[in-house]
């Protein structure tokens, strides 16, 4: 049987950006808060070099990771309890709030943030996941410009895609759009008008990539067009991958309303979900963009809301 606690007045179910902005700000205006994470760091650990955490002009994923747990604990103190190595696998509505079960023990909240992100479908062919961070990446914004001047491939053609080649073109010598369909409707058609106005922007569709080449850092990725089966072979060092996202959010599925990608889908003016007492923040909410910062800032405006809810109830 579960062991279960007094009830806190937030819990927090998440360690990136979002969940860890959350908790710093739950401390400093004293709310009881359990705090729960697998890790702290979110999907950027695996970043070698993030360009674009404001107020740090550079600094590594393992690094960020380590800020964020040390921000976090600093501030604590008697009002955020941290639990970290721990899972939430369902949140159930009950009385007065709701409860949250781990493998081990079940937590009761008056309110809960959901900050579990997601993680970024990756590329299942050879070679990917041995160039992993080698020239393969799933983060333009964090590690577009270190292809700096160099010939790159956007691999998807959704808004994610064109944006992502947006980015990169604006530092990247060319930019080669690989889309397995044969035409862009699942992104914006001004979107796909501009990127593909600009002369170092071209874009292959009914292609799909086979395989990735190099040593020790990519040099190359092989494509299949998928009408003919004819293959070729494409000079690149870097292939940025956008072929989706993997929310974390069956911990409230049927309980919260969410969107076609199992993202919470949320009142963008405050994060709150379609159920009174839930916010999300960061990846695994609906909002138009995801990055650390938007994450970080979404967390705060949700932060903000939940202090007003749980001091008028």
């Amino acid at each position: 049987m579960l062991k279960s606690t007094p009830m806190y007045d937030l819990a927090i179910i998440g360690g990136g950006p979002a969940g860890v902005a959350a908790g710093v700000y739950a401390a400093r205006k004293q709310l009881k808060t359990i705090f729960i994470a697998e890790s702290i760091g979110g999907q950027s650990t695996d970043s070698v070099e993030i360009q674009n955490w404001i107020g740090t002009e550079k600094i590594s994923g393992l690094d960020l990771a380590k800020s964020l747990e040390s921000h976090l604990k600093a501030y604590a103190g008697t009002f955020v309890e941290i639990k970290t190595g721990t899972r939430a696998n369902k949140v159930t509505k009950i009385d007065g709030g709701f409860s949250i079960q781990t493998s081990s023990q079940t937590y009761e909240a008056k309110a809960v943030l959901i900050a579990t992100g997601g993680s970024r479908r990756k590329l299942d062919i050879p070679g990917a996941a041995e160039f992993e961070n080698k020239g393969v990446t799933y983060c333009a914004s964090c590690d577009g410009p270190m292809f700096g001047g160099q010939d790159v491939v956007v691999v998807g053609g959704g808004n994610a895609g064109f944006e992502s080649a947006a980015q990169l073109l604006a530092y990247c010598k060319s930019v080669t759009l690989v889309h397995r369909s044969a035409d862009f409707t699942r992104a914006d058609a001004a979107t796909v008008q501009a990127v593909m106005a600009h002369p170092n922007m071209k874009a292959l569709t009914n292609t799909e990539p086979t395989e990735v080449k190099g040593g020790p850092f990519v040099k190359s990725v092989v494509v299949k067009n998928t009408q003919t089966g004819e293959t070729t072979e494409l000079a690149v060092t870097g292939i940025f991958v956008e072929i989706g996202m993997v929310s974390a959010t069956t911990l409230v599925e049927g309980l919260v309303d969410m969107d076609e990608w199992g993202r919470v889908k949320v009142d963008g003016k405050s994060q709150r979900s379609s159920v009174l007492g839930i916010w999300s923040a960061g990846d695994c909410s609906d909002g138009l963009y995801h990055q650390n910062n938007i994450a970080a800032g979404d967390a705060v405006k949700a932060l903000e809301d939940i202090y007003f809810y749980v001091k008028a109830n």
